[in-house]
C-alpha cells in the first residue's frame, strides 16, 4: 500500500481538501467576529437603518411587477448597511436571504420585521408642505410585526410622485422644474431644486422667517400670484398614475353604489379621490370598499406582498459546539466529495502506468511484440506512445540482427564451402593441386575477405567509430578515377561506363572512402545493366555541396523495395544481387560514408527504366 501511486496521491488529495476546510472555517471566524464586533459598537441608529431598508424595498416593490432581481438589491443593502436582509412571502417561502449561501444559511427571525405591500401601506400618500415619501415610509416601520398605518379614509393619489413615470415623462418634468426656478429667480426669490422619490421638486423662498432667516416652502401651482411661475404639469401624475387611479375609482364607486354609501370624488394634483359626504365619519364599509379598490388596480404594476426580515448578519465560530459540528459535517462532505473525484482521476491515470509496467516485464522475458494500448493526448499518453514506438525500434533491431547474422552464415558458408570442398578432393587426389585450383581459392579467399572488410566498416559505423581523413580534392578528378578502375568490368558486361564531371569540384573529403562509396554504386550498376547498356557517373554543383549521381538504364527496382535498399543483407526476389552490392553489405556502407561527411544518400527507380542513386555531401 505504501508503494501504490493511488494511495500516495489519494491521501495528499484529501490531506490538502481537510486542511483547506480548516482553515476557511478559521478565517471566517475571525473576520466574521471582528465585523460583529464592529457592527455591535457603531449599532446607534438601527431603527434609522431598518426605515432605509424598509423604504428601499418599498419603492423596489413600487416599481417592479415581481420581486424578480430583488436578491441583488437585498445584498446591496446588507453590505452597506451591516444587517441581515430577507424576503419571503407569506407563506414562508423565501424570496431573497443576503444570509443565504448554496441553498442554505441560518434560520429567520421567528417575528417578521414588517410586512411590504405596495398595493396598501405604500399604495400612496397625501402631501402637504414639505413632507416626503421617504419620511411617510420611515414611519412604517413595523413593531411586532405590525404596521404602523392610519386608518383609510379615501383611495389616496397612487405612490408618490414620480410613480410609473417613463424617462420621457422625467425628462419633461425635468424641464419643467428647470423653468419654474428661472422665472422665480428672475423675480429675486431664492430656489432650490431638488427630488422628491425621482420627482423634480422645486422649493421657493416663503414670506416667513424665523430669526431673520427666510424658510423654504414647496411651490405649488394654484396658490396665489407667487405661485404663478410654476407650471400645472410639474406635479402632475404620470400617465401610468392616471391609468390606475381611474381603474380605482371605478372600482370604488362601483362597490359604494352596490352596498348603498354616499361618497363624493375631489380631485387634486390631476388624481381623483373618492370622499364619504361625512368626511368625520368613515364607515367599515367605506373603508373596505376603498382598500379593495386600490389593492386591485395596483396588483398588476406592483410586486406582491412579502414578509421582510431583519437581523444582525450571521456569524460563524467554528470553535463552539454547533461550529464544530457544522465544520465537521462540511469536513466529510468535502473529504467525500475529494476522495471519489481522486479515486476516479486515480484509477484513470495508474490504468496506463499498469500496463506499461506489464508491457515492459513482457518485453524483459523476450515478448518483444509488447504494446500498450493509447487514447488521449496528456503526458501518460505520450509516454505510452513513447514505449511504443521503443518496443517497436528494439523489435526491428532484434529482427535485423537475427537477419544479419542469418544472413552473415549464408554469405560466409559458401566460400567456406567451396574451399573445403577443393582442399578435400585436392587431399583426396580427385583434384589435382595445380595453378588454376590454387586461383579459384584465391577468389574465395578474396570473397571472404571483402565481406569481413565489410563487416568491419558497418562495425565501426555503428560504434561511432568510423574515422575520415578530410583533405581538399577534386571531386571531378576522383570520379574520373573511379570510372577508370570499375571500366574493364563494365567492357566485360557490354556496358558504356562514362563520366559527366565539371572541370574542376573541390570539396574536403575523405577521398579513399568516397570512392569506396562510388565504387560500390557503380559496380552495382554495371552488374543490373544489360549488355549494350550505359551508367553515368555524374558531378554537379548545388546550391550549399555537390550531387554525386550514379545513373543506369538498367531494369530498375520495384517501389515496395526502395525503402529498405540500404538495410543489411535485404533480401528481394529481383533485386538481392542489386541491393547487397555482392556481400549484401555495399548499399549499407554506402549510406554510413556519407552520413558520416555530414552528406546523405537517395535513389529514384522506375522498373524498366533504370535507377539513379545520388550522393549528397557538403563543398566545406
Amino acid at each position: 500500500m505504501r508503494r501504490s501511486v493511488l494511495v500516495r496521491f489519494l491521501g495528499l488529495s484529501l490531506a490538502v481538501a481537510l486542511g483547506a476546510v480548516i482553515a476557511t472555517a478559521v478565517i471566517a471566524t475571525y473576520s466574521t467576529s471582528e465585523k460583529l464586533q464592529g457592527e455591535i459598537d457603531a449599532n446607534t441608529g438601527q431603527l434609522q437603518v431598518d426605515g432605509e431598508i424598509f423604504g428601499t424595498l418599498s419603492d423596489y416593490a413600487a416599481n417592479h411587477p415581481t420581486w424578480a432581481g430583488v436578491d441583488r438589491e437585498v445584498h446591496r443593502l446588507a453590505d452597506q448597511l451591516g444587517r441581515r436582509v430577507a424576503l419571503t412571502e407569506p407563506d414562508g417561502t423565501v424570496i431573497a436571504d443576503s444570509a443565504r449561501m448554496l441553498g442554505a444559511g441560518p434560520a429567520l427571525p421567528s417575528v417578521p420585521a414588517a410586512t411590504i405591500d405596495a398595493r396598501s401601506q405604500g399604495g400612496g400618500f397625501a402631501y402637504t408642505g414639505a413632507v416626503s415619501a421617504v419620511a411617510f415610509r420611515k414611519a412604517a416601520v413595523v413593531m411586532a410585526g405590525q404596521a404602523i398605518t392610519s386608518k383609510p379614509s379615501a383611495p389616496l393619489p397612487p405612490m408618490h410622485f414620480g410613480w410609473g413615470m417613463t424617462d420621457e415623462e422625467a425628462r419633461a418634468r425635468d424641464r419643467l422644474a428647470d423653468k419654474a426656478a428661472a422665472c422665480y429667480e428672475a423675480e429675486g426669490k431664492s430656489t432650490v431644486v431638488s427630488k422628491v422619490q425621482g420627482t423634480p421638486q422645486v422649493m421657493v423662498e416663503s414670506d416667513r422667517s424665523v430669526d431673520g432667516v427666510s424658510m423654504m416652502q414647496f411651490a405649488k401651482p394654484g396658490q396665489g400670484a407667487k405661485d404663478k411661475c410654476v407650471p400645472a404639469g410639474l406635479n402632475a401624475p404620470s400617465a401610468k398614475a392616471k391609468v390606475v387611479n381611474d381603474d380605482e375609482v371605478r372600482r370604488a364607486t362601483e362597490c359604494l353604489d352596490k352596498a348603498g354609501e354616499t361618497y363624493t370624488i375631489a380631485a387634486e394634483n390631476g388624481l381623483r379621490m373618492v370622499l364619504p359626504d361625512n368626511k368625520t365619519d368613515v364607515t367599515p364599509t367605506f373603508a373596505d370598499c376603498t382598500t379593495q379598490a386600490r389593492t386591485q388596480a395596483l396588483t398588476p404594476y406592483v410586486a406582491p406582498e412579502a414578509k421582510l426580515y431583519l437581523g444582525a448578519k450571521s456569524t460563524f465560530n467554528v470553535f463552539s459546539g454547533e461550529g464544530m459540528l457544522r465544520t465537521a459535517a462540511t469536513a466529510l462532505g468535502v473529504l467525500l466529495i475529494a476522495a471519489l473525484v481522486m479515486i476516479f482521476a486515480g484509477r484513470r491515470l495508474v490504468r496506463p502506468i499498469v500496463a506499461l509496467t506489464g508491457a515492459a516485464q513482457r518485453m524483459r522475458n523476450g515478448d518483444h511484440a509488447a504494446r500498450v494500448p493509447v487514447t488521449g493526448k496528456d503526458e501518460v499518453s505520450r509516454l505510452g506512445h513513447a514505449f511504443n514506438a521503443m518496443a517497436e525500434s528494439i523489435q526491428q533491431h532484434d529482427h535485423q540482427r537475427k537477419a544479419m547474422v542469418s544472413d552473415v552464415a549464408h554469405e560466409l558458408r559458401t566460400p567456406l564451402a567451396n574451399i573445403k570442398g577443393y582442399l578435400v578432393a585436392s587431399e583426396d587426389g580427385v583434384v589435382p593441386l595445380d595453378r588454376e585450383l590454387v586461383t579459384s581459392l584465391l577468389e574465395e579467399t578474396g570473397l571472404l575477405e571483402h565481406l569481413v572488410a565489410d563487416l568491419q566498416d558497418l562495425a565501426l559505423a555503428d560504434a561511432g567509430m568510423l574515422r575520415l581523413h578530410r583533405a581538399p580534392r577534386d571531386l571531378s578528378e576522383l570520379a574520373q578515377q573511379v570510372v577508370s578502375a570499375h571500366r574493364p568490368a563494365a567492357e566485360t558486361a557490354g556496358v558504356s561506363l562514362t563520366a559527366d564531371v565539371p572541370e574542376s569540384a573541390p570539396a574536403s573529403i575523405d577521398s579513399a572512402r568516397i570512392r569506396q562509396a562510388l565504387g560500390n554504386l557503380v559496380s552495382n550498376a554495371i552488374r543490373f545493366t544489360p549488355s549494350g547498356g550505359q551508367v553515368v557517373l555524374g558531378v554537379r554543383r548545388v546550391a550549399d555541396g555537390y550531387d554525386l549521381t550514379v545513373t543506369d538504364n538498367g531494369s530498375g527496382i520495384a517501389d515496395e523495395h526502395l525503402p529498405h535498399l540500404f538495410d543489411r543483407f535485404y533480401r528481394a526476389e529481383q533485386s538481392r544481387n542489386r541491393t547487397t552490392g555482392g556481400s549484401g553489405l555495399g548499399l549499407a556502407i554506402t549510406k554510413h560514408l556519407a552520413e558520416a561527411h555530414g552528406g546523405r544518400i537517395t535513389v529514384t527507380s522506375r522498373p524498366g527504366d533504370g535507377s539513379v542513386f545520388t550522393i549528397w555531401v557538403p563543398a566545406g
